[in-house]
Protein backbone atom coordinates (compact mmCIF):
# COMPACT_ATOMS: atom_id res chain seq x y z
CA UNK A 1 0.00 0.00 0.00
CA UNK A 2 1.28 3.41 -0.51
CA UNK A 3 -0.31 6.78 -0.69
CA UNK A 4 1.48 9.88 -1.02
CA UNK A 5 2.76 12.70 0.75
CA UNK A 6 1.09 15.14 -1.72
CA UNK A 7 -2.37 13.11 -1.42
CA UNK A 8 -2.37 13.59 1.45
CA UNK A 9 -1.23 16.78 1.83
CA UNK A 10 -2.95 18.95 -0.91
CA UNK A 11 -3.32 23.17 -1.22
CA UNK A 12 -7.15 23.45 -1.64
CA UNK A 13 -9.79 25.69 -1.00
CA UNK A 14 -12.29 26.35 2.63
CA UNK A 15 -14.18 24.99 4.16
CA UNK A 16 -14.41 21.41 3.07
CA UNK A 17 -12.13 18.63 1.60
CA UNK A 18 -15.01 16.18 1.55
CA UNK A 19 -17.78 18.81 0.96
CA UNK A 20 -15.95 21.44 -1.38
CA UNK A 21 -12.60 19.71 -2.83
CA UNK A 22 -13.87 16.83 -3.60
CA UNK A 23 -17.09 18.40 -5.51
CA UNK A 24 -14.69 20.45 -7.41
CA UNK A 25 -12.86 17.60 -8.29
CA UNK A 26 -15.85 15.50 -9.33
CA UNK A 27 -16.96 18.38 -11.34
CA UNK A 28 -13.78 18.09 -13.66
CA UNK A 29 -13.67 14.73 -13.85
CA UNK A 30 -17.31 14.56 -15.39
CA UNK A 31 -15.86 17.31 -17.63
CA UNK A 32 -13.33 15.23 -19.00
CA UNK A 33 -15.67 11.99 -18.82
CA UNK A 34 -18.03 14.59 -21.12
CA UNK A 35 -15.22 15.55 -23.30
CA UNK A 36 -14.06 11.92 -24.04
CA UNK A 37 -17.59 10.68 -24.92
CA UNK A 38 -18.14 13.82 -26.85
CA UNK A 39 -20.84 16.56 -26.51
CA UNK A 40 -22.19 17.34 -29.37
CA UNK A 41 -26.20 16.69 -28.33
CA UNK A 42 -25.31 17.89 -24.69
CA UNK A 43 -27.49 21.16 -24.12
CA UNK A 44 -27.71 21.23 -20.12
CA UNK A 45 -25.89 20.03 -17.11
CA UNK A 46 -27.44 19.48 -13.43
CA UNK A 47 -25.94 17.50 -10.13
CA UNK A 48 -28.16 16.18 -7.32
CA UNK A 49 -26.24 16.14 -3.87
CA UNK A 50 -27.13 12.96 -1.32
CA UNK A 51 -26.29 12.54 2.03
CA UNK A 52 -24.05 14.28 4.17
CA UNK A 53 -23.23 16.66 1.00
CA UNK A 54 -27.38 17.54 0.64
CA UNK A 55 -27.38 17.86 4.49
CA UNK A 56 -24.71 20.00 5.15
CA UNK A 57 -23.54 20.62 1.78
CA UNK A 58 -25.03 24.56 1.96
CA UNK A 59 -23.03 25.45 5.20
CA UNK A 60 -20.25 23.33 3.42
CA UNK A 61 -20.16 25.18 -0.07
CA UNK A 62 -20.91 22.50 -2.12
CA UNK A 63 -22.83 23.83 -4.48
CA UNK A 64 -20.50 26.80 -4.73
CA UNK A 65 -17.77 24.19 -5.58
CA UNK A 66 -20.21 22.37 -7.94
CA UNK A 67 -20.37 25.28 -10.07
CA UNK A 68 -16.62 26.33 -9.32
CA UNK A 69 -16.35 22.86 -10.75
CA UNK A 70 -18.31 22.84 -13.86
CA UNK A 71 -16.94 26.41 -14.48
CA UNK A 72 -13.20 24.61 -15.16
CA UNK A 73 -11.86 25.57 -12.20
CA UNK A 74 -9.64 23.55 -9.66
CA UNK A 75 -9.26 23.42 -5.95
CA UNK A 76 -5.11 24.30 -6.11
CA UNK A 77 -5.84 26.95 -9.12
CA UNK A 78 -9.00 28.80 -7.86
CA UNK A 79 -8.24 32.06 -6.48
CA UNK A 80 -10.25 32.29 -3.55
CA UNK A 81 -10.17 36.29 -3.74
CA UNK A 82 -12.04 35.87 -7.41
CA UNK A 83 -14.35 33.37 -6.47
CA UNK A 84 -17.61 35.03 -6.23
CA UNK A 85 -17.30 36.82 -9.35
CA UNK A 86 -16.90 33.31 -11.04
CA UNK A 87 -20.28 32.14 -8.87
CA UNK A 88 -22.26 35.66 -9.93
CA UNK A 89 -21.48 35.26 -13.72
CA UNK A 90 -22.57 31.34 -14.14
CA UNK A 91 -25.93 32.51 -11.82
CA UNK A 92 -26.67 35.61 -14.03
CA UNK A 93 -25.70 33.69 -17.42
CA UNK A 94 -27.03 30.17 -16.76
CA UNK A 95 -24.67 28.63 -18.20
CA UNK A 96 -20.69 27.15 -18.34
CA UNK A 97 -18.18 27.39 -19.95
CA UNK A 98 -15.18 25.24 -19.14
CA UNK A 99 -11.97 24.86 -21.49
CA UNK A 100 -12.08 22.81 -24.37
CA UNK A 101 -16.05 22.40 -24.25
CA UNK A 102 -18.94 24.74 -25.59
CA UNK A 103 -21.02 26.55 -23.38
CA UNK A 104 -23.61 24.43 -21.69
CA UNK A 105 -26.52 25.26 -19.97
CA UNK A 106 -26.71 25.13 -16.01
CA UNK A 107 -28.53 26.77 -13.34
CA UNK A 108 -27.53 26.58 -10.02
CA UNK A 109 -30.84 27.62 -8.88
CA UNK A 110 -32.63 24.45 -10.36
CA UNK A 111 -29.86 22.37 -11.58
CA UNK A 112 -28.31 21.73 -8.55
CA UNK A 113 -30.62 19.50 -6.43
CA UNK A 114 -30.04 18.55 -2.79
CA UNK A 115 -31.61 15.03 -2.29
CA UNK A 116 -32.61 14.77 1.68
CA UNK A 117 -33.68 11.35 0.97
CA UNK A 118 -31.61 7.78 2.06
CA UNK A 119 -27.76 8.32 1.00
CA UNK A 120 -26.53 6.72 -2.09
CA UNK A 121 -25.10 3.12 -1.16
CA UNK A 122 -21.09 3.89 -2.11
CA UNK A 123 -20.52 6.28 0.79
CA UNK A 124 -22.28 9.11 2.76
CA UNK A 125 -20.95 11.89 0.52
CA UNK A 126 -22.74 11.31 -3.26
CA UNK A 127 -23.39 13.57 -6.04
CA UNK A 128 -24.75 12.73 -9.61
CA UNK A 129 -23.75 14.45 -12.77
CA UNK A 130 -26.18 14.32 -15.28
CA UNK A 131 -25.60 15.86 -19.01
CA UNK A 132 -28.80 16.15 -20.92
CA UNK A 133 -29.88 16.63 -24.69
CA UNK A 134 -31.78 19.15 -26.46
CA UNK A 135 -34.79 17.87 -25.24
CA UNK A 136 -34.37 17.38 -21.72
CA UNK A 137 -33.33 13.56 -21.75
CA UNK A 138 -29.96 12.22 -20.16
CA UNK A 139 -27.54 11.35 -22.33
CA UNK A 140 -24.74 10.64 -19.88
CA UNK A 141 -24.38 10.51 -16.33
CA UNK A 142 -22.24 9.25 -13.79
CA UNK A 143 -22.41 9.11 -10.17
CA UNK A 144 -18.96 10.31 -7.76
CA UNK A 145 -18.28 9.55 -3.92
CA UNK A 146 -16.24 12.32 -1.95
CA UNK A 147 -14.42 10.01 0.70
CA UNK A 148 -12.79 12.44 2.34
CA UNK A 149 -9.29 14.60 2.63
CA UNK A 150 -10.63 15.50 -1.40
CA UNK A 151 -10.00 12.00 -2.59
CA UNK A 152 -13.30 11.31 -5.16
CA UNK A 153 -14.09 8.07 -6.57
CA UNK A 154 -16.95 6.28 -8.90
CA UNK A 155 -19.22 3.62 -7.96
CA UNK A 156 -16.98 1.76 -10.48
CA UNK A 157 -13.69 2.67 -8.54
CA UNK A 158 -15.42 1.58 -5.19
CA UNK A 159 -16.21 -2.08 -6.30
CA UNK A 160 -12.32 -2.50 -7.50
CA UNK A 161 -10.88 -3.94 -4.54
CA UNK A 162 -7.26 -2.44 -3.79
CA UNK A 163 -7.91 0.14 -6.68
CA UNK A 164 -5.56 2.90 -5.12
CA UNK A 165 -6.83 6.44 -4.24
CA UNK A 166 -5.58 8.75 -7.25
CA UNK A 167 -3.39 8.31 -10.24
CA UNK A 168 -0.57 10.06 -9.20
CA UNK A 169 -0.15 6.78 -6.59
CA UNK A 170 -1.45 3.84 -9.07
CA UNK A 171 0.73 0.84 -10.36
CA UNK A 172 3.78 1.84 -8.32
CA UNK A 173 6.23 -0.60 -7.16
CA UNK A 174 7.46 0.69 -3.84
CA UNK A 175 10.51 -0.33 -1.65
CA UNK A 176 8.17 -0.45 1.68
CA UNK A 177 4.61 -0.88 1.41
CA UNK A 178 3.66 -1.11 4.60
CA UNK A 179 -0.11 -0.94 5.04
CA UNK A 180 -0.47 -0.95 8.90
CA UNK A 181 1.75 0.20 11.50
CA UNK A 182 2.86 -3.54 12.48
CA UNK A 183 4.53 -4.16 8.76
CA UNK A 184 5.39 -0.49 8.94
CA UNK A 185 7.73 -1.49 12.29
CA UNK A 186 8.53 -4.84 11.04
CA UNK A 187 9.94 -3.55 7.81
CA UNK A 188 11.97 -0.46 10.11
CA UNK A 189 13.85 -2.91 12.45
CA UNK A 190 14.79 -5.29 8.74
CA UNK A 191 16.06 -2.10 6.81
CA UNK A 192 17.51 -0.10 9.90
CA UNK A 193 15.88 2.83 8.32
CA UNK A 194 13.32 5.64 10.06
CA UNK A 195 9.55 5.72 8.93
CA UNK A 196 10.24 8.90 7.71
CA UNK A 197 13.28 7.41 5.70
CA UNK A 198 11.51 4.59 4.17
CA UNK A 199 8.77 6.89 3.47
CA UNK A 200 10.92 8.92 1.29
CA UNK A 201 12.34 6.08 -0.17
CA UNK A 202 8.36 4.86 -1.16
CA UNK A 203 8.22 9.23 -2.61
CA UNK A 204 11.27 8.91 -4.92
CA UNK A 205 9.47 6.32 -6.84
CA UNK A 206 7.19 8.85 -8.29
CA UNK A 207 9.22 12.01 -7.39
CA UNK A 208 12.85 13.32 -8.43
CA UNK A 209 15.59 13.31 -5.34
CA UNK A 210 16.14 17.08 -6.61
CA UNK A 211 12.22 17.75 -6.51
CA UNK A 212 10.88 15.95 -3.39
CA UNK A 213 12.33 18.58 -0.52
CA UNK A 214 11.18 21.78 -2.60
CA UNK A 215 7.80 19.95 -3.23
CA UNK A 216 7.69 19.65 0.94
CA UNK A 217 8.90 22.88 1.43
CA UNK A 218 5.99 24.12 -0.46
CA UNK A 219 3.71 22.18 1.55
CA UNK A 220 4.77 24.10 4.76
CA UNK A 221 5.09 27.36 2.87
CA UNK A 222 1.72 26.80 1.95
CA UNK A 223 0.55 25.99 5.86
CA UNK A 224 2.10 28.81 7.16
CA UNK A 225 1.10 31.08 4.18
CA UNK A 226 -2.42 30.27 5.60
CA UNK A 227 -1.76 29.93 9.38
CA UNK A 228 -0.07 34.01 8.64
CA UNK A 229 -3.25 35.26 6.88
CA UNK A 230 -5.67 34.01 9.83
CA UNK A 231 -3.51 35.68 12.31
CA UNK A 232 -3.53 38.76 11.00
CA UNK A 233 -7.16 38.86 9.93
CA UNK A 234 -10.68 40.05 11.87
CA UNK A 235 -14.23 40.03 10.93
CA UNK A 236 -17.30 37.47 11.07
CA UNK A 237 -16.93 34.61 9.35
CA UNK A 238 -19.47 33.82 6.53
CA UNK A 239 -22.58 31.55 7.00
CA UNK A 240 -25.38 32.88 9.16
CA UNK A 241 -23.85 32.27 12.46
CA UNK A 242 -22.43 35.29 13.11
CA UNK A 243 -19.40 33.77 14.44
CA UNK A 244 -16.40 36.78 14.90
CA UNK A 245 -12.19 35.59 14.21
CA UNK A 246 -10.49 35.48 17.29
CA UNK A 247 -6.96 33.97 16.37
CA UNK A 248 -5.84 37.67 15.32
CA UNK A 249 -6.26 39.46 18.91
CA UNK A 250 -5.28 36.34 20.77
CA UNK A 251 -2.52 36.53 18.61
CA UNK A 252 -1.64 40.53 19.67
CA UNK A 253 -2.39 39.92 23.44
CA UNK A 254 0.04 36.87 23.48
CA UNK A 255 2.78 39.33 22.00
CA UNK A 256 1.92 41.82 23.88
CA UNK A 257 2.71 40.04 26.83
CA UNK A 258 6.08 38.27 25.56
CA UNK A 259 7.12 41.71 25.96
CA UNK A 260 6.45 42.79 28.81
CA UNK A 261 7.58 39.12 30.40
CA UNK A 262 4.38 38.46 31.46
CA UNK A 263 4.25 34.66 30.19
CA UNK A 264 3.35 31.63 32.09
CA UNK A 265 4.47 27.84 31.55
CA UNK A 266 1.23 27.57 30.07
CA UNK A 267 1.30 30.10 27.69
CA UNK A 268 2.77 27.57 25.18
CA UNK A 269 -0.79 26.06 24.72
CA UNK A 270 -1.95 29.62 24.22
CA UNK A 271 0.52 29.80 21.00
CA UNK A 272 -0.11 26.24 20.61
CA UNK A 273 -4.37 27.05 20.01
CA UNK A 274 -4.24 30.42 18.33
CA UNK A 275 -2.12 28.85 15.57
CA UNK A 276 -4.91 25.80 15.10
CA UNK A 277 -7.78 28.34 15.07
CA UNK A 278 -6.09 30.83 12.58
CA UNK A 279 -5.36 28.17 10.27
CA UNK A 280 -9.40 27.22 10.90
CA UNK A 281 -10.88 30.53 10.61
CA UNK A 282 -9.24 31.04 7.32
CA UNK A 283 -10.73 27.74 5.99
CA UNK A 284 -13.65 28.36 7.63
CA UNK A 285 -14.05 31.57 5.30
CA UNK A 286 -12.69 30.16 1.69
CA UNK A 287 -9.39 30.94 1.91
CA UNK A 288 -6.46 28.56 0.37
CA UNK A 289 -5.67 26.05 2.70
CA UNK A 290 -3.73 22.58 2.82
CA UNK A 291 -5.80 18.98 3.42
CA UNK A 292 -4.36 17.64 6.34
CA UNK A 293 -5.65 15.14 5.99
CA UNK A 294 -9.04 17.12 5.59
CA UNK A 295 -9.65 20.86 5.60
CA UNK A 296 -11.94 20.23 8.83
CA UNK A 297 -8.47 19.07 10.84
CA UNK A 298 -6.32 21.48 8.27
CA UNK A 299 -5.03 23.26 11.55
CA UNK A 300 -3.48 20.82 13.87
CA UNK A 301 -0.41 19.58 11.68
CA UNK A 302 0.75 23.43 10.98
CA UNK A 303 0.31 24.51 14.58
CA UNK A 304 2.37 21.44 15.60
CA UNK A 305 4.93 22.32 13.66
CA UNK A 306 4.93 26.22 14.59
CA UNK A 307 5.46 24.47 17.83
CA UNK A 308 8.53 22.78 16.96
CA UNK A 309 10.12 25.97 14.90
CA UNK A 310 9.21 28.03 18.25
CA UNK A 311 10.09 25.83 21.34
CA UNK A 312 12.53 22.97 20.19
CA UNK A 313 16.41 24.39 19.92
CA UNK A 314 17.34 22.48 16.96
CA UNK A 315 14.15 22.94 15.06
CA UNK A 316 15.54 22.97 10.73
CA UNK A 317 13.98 22.72 7.29
CA UNK A 318 15.03 19.21 7.37
CA UNK A 319 13.02 18.17 10.71
CA UNK A 320 9.78 19.98 9.20
CA UNK A 321 10.30 17.22 6.08
CA UNK A 322 10.89 14.74 8.39
CA UNK A 323 7.64 15.58 10.24
CA UNK A 324 5.60 16.08 7.27
CA UNK A 325 6.98 12.48 5.67
CA UNK A 326 6.55 10.72 9.43
CA UNK A 327 2.98 12.29 9.78
CA UNK A 328 1.98 11.34 6.19
CA UNK A 329 2.84 7.07 6.73
CA UNK A 330 0.77 7.39 9.55
CA UNK A 331 -1.81 9.34 8.18
CA UNK A 332 -2.17 6.71 4.91
CA UNK A 333 -2.37 3.44 7.15
CA UNK A 334 -5.13 5.01 8.76
CA UNK A 335 -6.96 6.25 5.39
CA UNK A 336 -6.41 2.48 4.64
CA UNK A 337 -7.47 0.08 7.45
CA UNK A 338 -10.28 2.77 8.60
CA UNK A 339 -11.33 6.22 7.23
CA UNK A 340 -10.63 10.11 7.70
CA UNK A 341 -14.25 11.02 6.30
CA UNK A 342 -16.49 12.73 9.48
CA UNK A 343 -19.19 11.67 7.13
CA UNK A 344 -18.22 8.12 7.21
CA UNK A 345 -16.98 7.54 10.96
CA UNK A 346 -17.65 11.03 12.79
CA UNK A 347 -14.52 13.91 13.58
CA UNK A 348 -12.21 10.78 15.28
CA UNK A 349 -11.60 10.42 11.55
CA UNK A 350 -10.74 14.27 11.05
CA UNK A 351 -9.48 15.81 14.29
CA UNK A 352 -8.49 12.42 15.41
CA UNK A 353 -6.40 11.38 12.25
CA UNK A 354 -4.45 14.99 12.32
CA UNK A 355 -3.65 14.89 15.91
CA UNK A 356 -2.06 11.38 15.47
CA UNK A 357 -0.36 12.14 11.96
CA UNK A 358 0.95 15.61 14.25
CA UNK A 359 2.30 13.36 17.33
CA UNK A 360 4.00 11.10 14.79
CA UNK A 361 5.51 14.34 13.19
CA UNK A 362 6.78 15.95 16.40
CA UNK A 363 8.11 12.59 17.71
CA UNK A 364 9.80 11.99 14.28
CA UNK A 365 11.39 15.26 14.20
CA UNK A 366 12.66 15.24 17.95
CA UNK A 367 14.59 12.00 17.10
CA UNK A 368 12.20 9.44 18.26
CA UNK A 369 12.57 5.61 17.59
CA UNK A 370 10.13 4.02 15.38
CA UNK A 371 8.47 2.54 18.60
CA UNK A 372 8.12 5.72 20.08
CA UNK A 373 6.59 7.89 16.77
CA UNK A 374 4.10 4.72 16.60
CA UNK A 375 3.42 4.99 20.43
CA UNK A 376 2.81 8.83 19.97
CA UNK A 377 0.39 8.23 17.11
CA UNK A 378 -1.41 5.95 19.16
CA UNK A 379 -1.94 8.07 22.02
CA UNK A 380 -3.48 10.92 19.98
CA UNK A 381 -5.71 8.93 18.14
CA UNK A 382 -6.87 6.95 21.15
CA UNK A 383 -8.23 10.08 23.31
CA UNK A 384 -10.19 11.14 20.25
CA UNK A 385 -12.16 7.81 19.83
CA UNK A 386 -16.11 8.30 19.28
CA UNK A 387 -15.53 12.34 18.79
CA UNK A 388 -18.86 13.21 16.82
CA UNK A 389 -19.23 15.33 13.71
CA UNK A 390 -21.93 18.29 14.18
CA UNK A 391 -20.64 21.52 12.86
CA UNK A 392 -23.51 23.91 14.31
CA UNK A 393 -25.13 25.14 11.30
CA UNK A 394 -23.84 22.81 8.40
CA UNK A 395 -20.46 24.89 8.83
CA UNK A 396 -17.18 24.40 9.65
CA UNK A 397 -16.96 26.51 13.07
CA UNK A 398 -18.51 25.43 15.72
CA UNK A 399 -16.94 23.36 17.24
CA UNK A 400 -14.39 22.55 14.35
CA UNK A 401 -12.47 25.58 14.67
CA UNK A 402 -11.94 25.23 18.65
CA UNK A 403 -11.33 21.58 18.09
CA UNK A 404 -8.41 21.78 16.07
CA UNK A 405 -6.36 24.04 18.87
CA UNK A 406 -7.35 20.79 21.12
CA UNK A 407 -6.30 18.11 18.90
CA UNK A 408 -2.71 20.09 18.02
CA UNK A 409 -2.53 20.35 22.03
CA UNK A 410 -3.21 16.58 22.53
CA UNK A 411 -0.73 16.16 19.79
CA UNK A 412 2.11 17.66 21.66
CA UNK A 413 1.08 16.34 24.55
CA UNK A 414 1.16 12.56 22.77
CA UNK A 415 4.15 13.05 21.31
CA UNK A 416 5.90 14.21 24.77
CA UNK A 417 4.73 11.25 26.45
CA UNK A 418 6.10 9.10 24.00
CA UNK A 419 9.75 10.45 23.88
CA UNK A 420 9.40 9.99 27.29
CA UNK A 421 8.96 6.00 26.97
CA UNK A 422 10.88 3.53 25.38
CA UNK A 423 8.16 3.00 22.56
CA UNK A 424 6.29 0.02 24.17
CA UNK A 425 2.85 0.06 25.26
CA UNK A 426 -0.16 -1.31 25.83
CA UNK A 427 -2.35 -0.36 22.63
CA UNK A 428 -1.25 -1.34 19.58
CA UNK A 429 -1.92 1.67 16.95
CA UNK A 430 -3.45 -1.13 14.85
CA UNK A 431 -5.75 -1.56 17.08
CA UNK A 432 -6.60 1.46 17.63
CA UNK A 433 -7.20 2.45 13.98
CA UNK A 434 -9.10 -0.73 14.18
CA UNK A 435 -11.54 0.35 16.96
CA UNK A 436 -12.00 4.04 15.34
CA UNK A 437 -13.58 2.29 12.27
CA UNK A 438 -15.63 0.12 14.51
CA UNK A 439 -16.52 2.74 16.07
CA UNK A 440 -17.51 4.73 12.88
CA UNK A 441 -19.20 2.36 12.11
CA UNK A 442 -21.78 1.91 15.34
CA UNK A 443 -22.12 5.85 15.17
CA UNK A 444 -25.39 7.00 14.31
CA UNK A 445 -25.54 8.93 11.51
CA UNK A 446 -27.03 12.51 13.12
CA UNK A 447 -23.69 12.62 14.58
CA UNK A 448 -21.31 12.07 11.21
CA UNK A 449 -21.65 15.36 9.43
CA UNK A 450 -25.22 15.66 8.88
CA UNK A 451 -25.69 18.19 11.72
CA UNK A 452 -28.88 16.10 12.81
CA UNK A 453 -27.47 15.28 16.33
CA UNK A 454 -25.04 16.89 19.31
CA UNK A 455 -24.38 20.25 19.41
CA UNK A 456 -26.14 21.36 16.03
CA UNK A 457 -29.38 20.74 17.03
CA UNK A 458 -28.94 21.58 21.12
CA UNK A 459 -27.04 24.98 20.88
CA UNK A 460 -30.00 26.39 19.02
CA UNK A 461 -32.28 25.46 22.68
CA UNK A 462 -29.60 26.79 25.08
Amino acid sequence: MFLSVFELFKIGIGPSSSHTVGPMVAASRFLALLERRGCAHVARLSVSLHGSLAFTGMGHATDRAVILGLAGERPDGVDPDGVDAILAEVSARRTVSPPGLPALSFDPATDIVFDYGPPLQGHANGLRFFAHGVGGNVVLEETYYSIGGGFVKTQAELNRVGDDESPLTRDLDVPYPFASSAQMLAMGRECGLSIAEMKRANELTRCADCDLDPKLDIIWQSMNGCMGRGLTRQGQLPGGLKVRRRAAAIYEKLKAEAGRNRTFEHTVMDWLSVYAMAVNEENAAGGRVVTAPTNGAAGVIPAVIRYYLDHCPDADAAGIRTFLLAAAAIGGIIKHNASISGAEVGCQGEVGSASAMAAAGLAAALGGTNEQVENAAEIALEHHLGMTCDPVGGLVQVPCIERNALGAVKAVTAASLALRGDGSHFVPLDTCIETMRQTGLDMSEKYKETSKGGLAVNVVEC
